[in-house]
């Protein structure tokens, strides 16, 4: 037997631990080397961790769930195993659970009977037996869900259960119904307690850390999005044919960003205790949602970037934000952060500053609406900008001034061209 040890990545110098978050294989199955064991989840990003060897997994040192450190061994592989050779091994740990026999013996099902965390304080509670709760959850798993059903149906407490009549396996089927307890008065007001995500309480922290250490104020500008639109609808076919990517509104509002940062440095600026540091350089944060919450990847040098260029690069963040792949290099850093809320019709918001940033700007939703133009009014492409910005590096002048370049350029691309 060649044992290879599956370890944790190495992780940067901000994160202390990790969380894994669910076991792709089980002891006893073959494996291929570089196959995905299992995804770990830090406060930044998701890590995909390869086999480092093919073979078969013979033992989890950590389950689902677990708080790892870098370079921590979670797992064994033998490299010279054959599927199914160490199954029996792998069943020992899993006697001291209370899931039921039947479930154990199956590989599909090894995890069948077994207790979710919220599912199991329910049991305990309620001083409910292992077994005596059915699971339809994932592989077999016993739910919140499933224990509150169960308590309603009068599952019985296991200090008051029944003799057992013979020594075999807990039986599958509920006990008899006894009393419901206090748990059973939820009835049709069901409530679920899950905790954060790793990436979720580390957005928690920095918006408060945010809100707690910026003098936050916002101000507010309109937009006549006339001009961008006709620009995009003249060039989209041949901007399309030429650079495999369609042309966005993003690009635009990232161009009319950094024109406007240009002209007042101190929007891309930062504080570093009693110190101000203005940066020379663009990198502008682009919020994007994704299934695990709010993820800021950076354009570098966004200044030096063409609309294509910037186009592929959102597209490309989409995508990995998506599939949960984006690196932490990709977050890391940033002068100034862009936050379009208009993707899922906000009409307007008061976007909070990324720290150590000093500005965000808020894009939203482009309607229709009624404005005067010369004494008279007509209907146009009305989107509402707004930029929080840091009040103790900078005034207002410069906020509302930085804002209003950003709706010249808007109002006339052309200004980008000439940089006025």
């Amino acid at each position: 037997m060649a044992i290879v040890e599956v370890k944790v990545p190495q992780l940067s110098e901000s994160v202390a631990e990790a969380t894994l978050l669910q076991w792709k294989k089980k002891p006893g199955d073959a494996i291929a080397i570089d196959e995905i064991l299992i995804e770990i989840e830090t406060d930044k990003v998701v890590l995909e961790v390869p086999a480092p060897s093919a073979g078969v997994l013979t033992e989890l040192v950590v389950a689902d769930g677990g708080t790892v450190t870098s370079d921590q061994v979670i797992a064994k592989i033998d490299s010279e195993g054959k599927a199914g050779a160490a199954a029996p091994a792998a069943a020992a740990p899993a006697a001291a659970a209370p899931a039921p026999a039947a479930a154990v013996a199956t590989g599909d099902n090894s995890k069948a009977g077994v207790a979710m965390p919220a599912a199991a304080k329910i049991m305990a509670d309620n001083n409910l037996a292992a077994g005596s709760v059915a699971g339809t959850g994932k592989d077999g798993r016993v739910t919140k869900g499933d224990v509150l059903g169960a308590i309603e149906g009068g599952a019985k407490p296991a200090a008051v259960a029944a003799p057992v009549q013979a020594p075999t396996a807990p039986a599958a089927k509920p006990l008899p119904a006894v009393a419901a307890p206090a748990a059973a008065s939820l009835g049709d007001r069901p409530e679920q307690r899950v905790p954060m995500s790793r990436l979720r309480a580390r957005i928690a922290e920095r918006l408060l850390q945010s809100q707690s250490t910026n003098a936050i104020l916002t101000t507010f500008n309109e937009v006549n999005m006339a001009p961008v639109m006709e620009l995009r609808k003249k060039f989209q076919d041949s901007f399309t044919k030429e650079h495999g990517t369609k042309l966005g509104f993003m690009s635009f509002f990232v161009k009319a960003a950094v024109h406007a940062l240009k002209k007042y440095p101190v929007l891309n600026a930062s504080v570093d205790g009693n110190d101000i540091v203005y940066h020379g350089y663009f990198d502008i944060g682009i919020a994007v949602g994704s299934p695990r919450g709010l993820v800021v990847p950076i354009l570098r040098n966004a200044d030096q970037m063409s609309f294509a260029d910037i186009e592929k690069k959102i597209a490309e963040y989409g995508k990995k934000a998506q599939e949960g792949k984006l690196g932490i290099e990709e977050m890391t850093g940033g002068t100034f952060s862009i936050s379009n809320g208009g993707t899922f019709g906000s009409m307007l918001s008061t976007p909070i500053i990324n720290p150590p940033q000093s500005a965000i700007l808020g894009v939203h939703a482009t309607k229709d609406r009624a404005v005067v133009e010369n004494g008279q009014i007509v209907i146009r492409p009305i989107n509402y900008l707004a930029m929080s910005y840091d009040h103790r590096i900078i005034d207002g002048r410069e906020a509302v001034l930085g804002l209003v370049a950003m709706k010249e350029a808007l109002e006339d691309p052309s200004r980008l061209l000439f940089d006025i």
